[in-house]
């Protein structure tokens, strides 16, 4: 039996993720800031899926949900997917002249160090497992090749915090793979999906966004590290 860890899980691109992967045989453990929406998002996805209650931005709601996933008989899979864009007050995306120190801390709060935080928690129970998986969910935006290139659609976006935080998410994602080597550790671009992180302004369903990290939440130990991919294979970094 795989069991596998989904943060950001009570909604959009997790909780399709936690769907999908219920469907393949895993259990799934619906990680999620609030104890009821998590609680209830686990009850529609069905007896394979339990509530977890993790704020990825809170050593002390990290250490807690580990201990509980560990009493409940360890991780084979950790799908970090919660993250955070902080858009304006009329949901634009805020160019270089308007973003502050402030709002670049909290866009890497989540997204970076929430990232970290979690992974190096539950090192020890992927450790454990015969077959560990790590799946950084990232972003197109991400691609300095990309978004340097005028005629790449990812070029358009003017924020400077969602992108750069991801672009550190890829670093993350390739140091840790090669520090372990036994794990497959990877990053995904589910594509530009509706979901609140954007303010439902993606142009793919959550179905769609989904399949790059299901694919990928289930490579064995003869698939890759320390790679960055979409529904369409590698991309540049």
């Amino acid at each position: 039996m795989t069991t596998t860890l989904i943060t950001g899980a009570n909604k959009g691109l997790g909780h399709e993720t936690a769907r999908r992967l219920i469907a393949a045989g895993h259990t799934v453990y619906v990680g999620s800031r609030d104890a009821e929406r998590g609680r209830e998002a686990a009850e529609r996805l069905g007896p394979r899926a339990r509530a977890v209650r993790l704020d990825v931005t809170d050593d002390a709601s990290v250490e807690a949900a580990v201990r509980a996933i560990e009493v409940d008989g360890g991780l084979d899979v950790l799908v970090n997917n919660a993250g955070i864009e902080a858009r304006g007050p009329h949901n634009e995306v805020q160019g270089a002249a308007d973003l502050t120190a402030d709002t670049m801390r909290e866009v890497f709060e989540t997204n970076v160090f929430g990232t970290v935080r979690v992974l190096h928690a539950f090192l020890p129970l992927l450790g454990r497992s015969a077959s560990p998986v790590v799946v950084n969910v990232s972003s197109g935006l991400a691609s300095l090749t990309w978004v340097s290139d005028p005629d790449n659609h990812a070029s358009g976006y003017p924020g400077v915090a969602y992108p750069a935080s991801k672009t550190a998410v890829n670093m993350v994602t390739v140091q840790y793979a090669k520090a372990f080597p036994g794990m497959r550790i990877n990053a995904v671009e589910p594509g530009f999906t509706k979901t609140d992180l954007n303010g439902n302004t993606g142009i793919q369903t959550v179905e769609e966004g989904a399949e790059i990290i299901v694919r990928m939440a289930q490579v064995g130990q003869d698939g890759p590290t320390g790679g960055y991919f979409d529904a369409s294979g590698r991309l540049p970094w």
